[in-house]
């Protein structure tokens, strides 16, 4: 960044017009001392308090300028790597036709996040989640020939998904900002090369944003796809799981970890005998009054799949549906779980009694089902269940399938090591896309030989309030955020006590001068508050370095710099002062530089 500056009363800005030196009297920085009462997670609270965002509807805020420079900082990162990377930036539509999603398969698989209205001439339209359809459409049209690929595009953009229980301030909002890419190739190899590429690029980003982060397979969810990974920063706060193996590299969401094998007890084997059972309709129930393991209990669920089709599916009684793994079993439409008098219809029995033998529905059993010898199910009568049901031979299985949560503990997929689970948030997600969205649109090229051929498809996003929001879960104490480095609204903040003494005022103003000269952006608290409000907010913003200037130490020729993440406390003399704060500027930013 240039260092020429425009000097006026109030700021200072570089030749590109960025600010570097700010005074705060002139600056929208209202702080707060009350916890708002709405939020849950610390990001949330903290990101109010600083005076970063402020809530205009459920799930929609507006950013103000601390927050807003923060942000451009996440993008200015992006930015560097996408293009390092062969990425060029574009910028699409916000609102998309009905037609392309429609095109697309997505117009009825979205579900009801999708944001939908028509416009004056009743054409239906969406406010976008995301842009693979769009991007999509422009490709079919610019793109004829393999001479025309690879090709990789990128955005930063607001998109809108109308969450219904929008919450933890920027993590989980309904409109939110993000990057989206989206790469284009002629062959599987090529877009294996695209994919790695932006996997390292990703890695770069979070590196240079500071973030502890980890990178796990993942579901693909409603966007698709053979494969993808997320990008996970580690949190305590976090509402993902995150499965890691210490031995192998294995490392996956909750909702993706693979669970092949895990332990079952099994009661005695014996031939099927009808049990009664008073008032046993849940599994600790049951195995306390049979005297038996929870394992050896086989749960009969009722969901209702694609036009309501009712899926009957068998789990061991100690252990929990992954949703997920069963959307996917259902070919991606959202399984309802059966409500009791929904059970009882089509079941003809009591929820809690529901047996799978003789059932008429399609059967769904988890692996650890079709590894049962023999097990307890329901007996299709009220208050009573069969003891020494074969899976197999009492009752069919249509399909068995990983379909169980995985919990710590569980034996690695890979190695059998027993895993670890960890907490996360997700800040980026890439997908290798392959032909699903080239194919139902029509984006071919002509190979050497001729003939047209799909496209072959990657797409990879960053939330970038997500990303903002998880740094602050990772960095904080009670006082505050202490942001790294690479995301600090400022890098310094300057805090005369004494404004009223001259030599305070002018101290810090040439310190100030110095400062911005150099490059290192700073912000000058000169309001006329006690200097425990001075403090306070200084913690409270998260200002990585802090420089109080005192008669007192001036008396000795010193300035006090705190800094914000240790609270080391050093003594500096005014003379160097300037060259000091830019050294540790620079050494901050070098240790999560990536590359």
């Amino acid at each position: 960044m240039s260092t020429d500056c425009k000097i006026t009363d109030n700021i200072k800005i570089d030749v590109f017009g960025e600010v570097i030196g700010q005074k705060i009297s002139s600056y929208l920085a209202p702080t707060m001392k009350e916890v708002p009462a709405e939020a849950e997670l610390i990001s949330h609270k903290l990101m109010i308090r600083a005076g970063l965002i402020r809530k205009l509807a459920a799930g929609i805020y507006s950013y103000l300028p601390m927050g807003l420079r923060s942000l451009r900082k996440v993008e200015r990162i992006i930015r560097a790597e996408m293009n390092r990377f062969g990425s060029r930036e574009v910028l699409l539509p916000a609102v998309q036709p009905a037609e392309l999603w429609k095109e697309s398969g997505r117009w009825e698989f979205y579900g009801p996040e999708l944001l939908r209205f028509k416009d004056r001439h009743e054409r239906d339209c969406i406010i976008g989640p995301t842009h693979e359809e769009v991007i999509t459409d422009i490709i079919r049209r610019e793109v004829r020939s393999f001479r025309d690929l690879p090709l990789n595009l990128f955005q930063i953009q607001t998109k809108f998904r109308d969450e219904i229980r929008p919450r933890f301030g920027l993590m989980r909002g309904r409109e939110f900002i993000m990057k989206d890419a989206y790469s284009f190739d002629v062959d599987d190899q090529g877009a294996d090369v695209s994919y790695k590429a932006m996997y390292q690029a990703y890695t770069n980003i979070f590196a240079n944003c500071g973030l502890t982060f980890a990178i796990v397979e993942a579901d693909s969810g409603s966007i698709g796809g053979s494969f993808s990974h997320e990008f996970m920063v580690t949190a305590d706060s976090g509402e993902d799981g995150l499965i890691y193996c210490s031995s192998c590299s294995y490392a996956a969401n909750l909702e993706k970890a693979e669970l092949k094998d895990y332990p079952i007890e099994q009661a005695p084997i014996g031939p099927l005998t009808k049990v009664h059972t008073p008032a046993c309709r849940h599994v600790p129930q049951l195995a306390a009054y049979m005297k038996t393991p929870e394992s050896s209990i086989i749960k009969s669920m009722l969901f209702l799949g694609k036009d309501s089709e009712p899926v009957l599916v068998l789990i061991p009684g100690h252990r929990e549906i992954n949703l997920i793994k069963l959307k996917n079993a259902l070919g991606g439409y959202e399984p309802t779980l059966a409500d009791p008098d929904q059970a009882e219809k089509i079941m003809g029995v009591p929820m809690g009694y529901v047996t799978p033998i003789g059932a008429e529905v399609k059967i769904l059993a988890d692996l650890g089902v079709a590894r049962m010898t023999s097990g307890v199910v329901g007996a299709g009568e009220a208050d009573y269940h069969y003891t020494g049901a074969k899976p197999g031979v009492d009752f069919r299985i249509d399909q068995s399938l990983d379909l169980a949560v995985m919990v710590e503990g569980d034996p690695c997929p890979r190695c059998k090591t027993p895993v670890k689970v960890r907490r996360g948030i997700e800040v980026g997600h890439v997908f290798k896309l392959g032909t699903k969205y080239s194919k139902a649109m029509g984006a071919n090229f002509t190979k050497p030989d001729g003939t047209d051929s799909p496209i072959i498809m990657g797409c990879y996003g960053i939330g970038l309030g997500r990303t903002l929001a998880a740094s602050i879960e990772q960095n904080h104490d009670a006082d505050g955020i202490i942001w790294p480095m690479a995301l600090a609204p400022f890098q310094a903040t300057l805090l005369p006590l004494q404004l009223q003494r001259q030599e305070v005022l002018q101290a810090a103003l040439a310190l100030f001068d110095e400062l911005v000269e150099s490059g290192v952006e700073t912000l000058f608290d000169d309001r006329d508050e006690r200097p425990g409000v001075k403090f306070k907010d200084a913690d409270l913003l998260g200002i990585p370095l802090r420089v109080t200037i005192s008669e007192k130490g001036l008396n000795q020729g010193l300035v006090e710099l705190k800094r914000r993440d240790n609270r080391e406390v050093t003594m500096l003399p005014v003379a160097s002062a300037a060259q000091e704060l830019l050294k540790l500027r620079d050494q901050a930013l070098k240790t999560n530089r990536a590359g």
